[in-house]
């Protein structure tokens, strides 16, 4: 049974019985769509789902992630696209840095991801004081048994946050790259492994700099997205403050999915399929960002692999197990935007980032995508 799409609202939808040269109208607008139509008619996914639109019951990942985004949406009101790129990118095997002004739910995001699951929790706050032990551990000599033993810090947790991390030295920050890139932590030259699923969100303020240490590029591309989540909308703000009027929804929060059904998703997301035509549109991508004139650093092979992985997580999320081109497109400024580097005279020039990755969606060509998709 192949999924169709509507060529007026791009609504994808499965048809039964259908016949080439038939007519069938989209369950969402109406719109009489011809069945079996030409193969090279591109198609666009709809950045986000209808929260009213149930996913596919054979595709379990996106009834997870509805789960986990609604519980969240308690939270955090009017954000729901933030939080599923959060949620894309846990399902990914990733790390989130969350970069933007003081006081937009950055670490309040961070705590209604880790109050949604069943996981270990622990926050990092960030100071130019703070020792690689203070957040690895370290070994403490016990006079009962005459030994040095071990005493795992907060990066021993499944969820950490590392608030304001741009304030923590280089030293400090650079304890935080081996439990990112291998799940692991070395200490006293013993290796411990980190509990699964693991997950480091780190926020920090763009705006402030005085006594911040920036984040080296090697550090940087260690984490899967970066997001900005932005001031909310009026009516969003005001039904946020008739939320506090009592107490704080983070309180009575509940749990709604547990660490067994994360490396589940996570399994799962892995089976999504990947076209050879997605793959090659995805290398392409990154090449013409290391062909661009105005930049100084263009996209490496982990960039590649990140931007496949976050597409595999959001087509599961969307309830697909195949990726199309309009997945990688959404995702693409999120997982590339802090991997490359501008020159200074394209700075000059008013360049930014975010304009050149347009230009390159814009120019790189898209692979037609066949009527019923990119299905296995």
């Amino acid at each position: 049974m192949p999924p169709y799409t509507c060529v007026f609202c791009s609504q994808r939808f499965a048809v039964e019985g259908g016949v080439a040269g038939g007519v069938v109208a989209c369950p969402r607008c109406g719109t009489h769509n011809s069945l079996g139509q030409p193969a090279g008619l591109a198609v666009k996914l709809p950045p986000l789902p209808s929260p009213a639109q149930p996913a596919p019951a054979e595709f379990p990942v996106a009834v997870l992630a509805s789960r986990m985004i609604d519980n969240m949406e308690r939270v955090i009101v009017g954000k729901r696209a933030e939080i599923t790129l959060v949620v894309m990118a846990y399902l990914a095997e990733g790390h989130v840095l969350l970069e933007d002004v003081p006081g937009v739910a950055k670490t309040m995001l961070a705590r209604a991801l880790a109050g949604s699951l069943g996981c270990h929790f622990k926050r990092i706050q960030c100071t130019p004081d703070l020792l690689p032990n203070d957040i690895t551990g370290s070994s403490i000599y016990n006079p009962k048994t005459t030994e040095f033993e071990f005493r795992p810090g907060p990066l021993f947790a499944q969820i950490v946050l590392a608030d304001e991390i741009n304030r923590a030295t280089p030293r400090a920050q650079a304890a935080l790259l081996e439990a990112m890139a291998e799940r692991k932590v070395t200490a006293d030259g013993n290796n411990y492994l980190l509990t699964p699923p693991f997950l480091l969100i780190a926020t920090q303020n763009p705006v402030d700099h005085e006594g911040t240490f920036p984040l080296p590029e090697a550090q940087l591309d260690r984490f899967l997205v970066r997001l900005s989540l932005g001031y909310p909308q009026m009516e969003n703000e005001i039904a946020m403050l008739q939320r506090l009027r009592v107490d704080h929804p983070i309180d009575t929060l509940a749990t709604v999915a547990t660490a067994d059904e994360i490396l589940a998703g996570q399994q799962a997301v892995r089976q999504v399929h990947a076209d050879e035509k997605v793959v090659r549109y995805i290398v392409q991508l990154i090449r013409a960002t290391r062909d661009h004139y105005d930049l100084l650093l263009g996209g490496s092979p982990r960039a590649s692999m990140a931007l496949l992985r976050c597409a595999q997580a959001y087509a599961a999320i969307n309830g697909f197990d195949f990726i199309v081109p309009d997945d990688v497109k959404h995702i693409a400024p999120h997982v590339l935007g802090h991997r490359l580097i501008l020159r200074p005279e394209s700075r000059l020039r008013k360049k930014t980032v975010r304009t050149v990755l347009e230009e390159v969606l814009s120019t790189v060509p898209v692979p037609p995508t066949p009527a019923t998709g990119f299905a296995p």
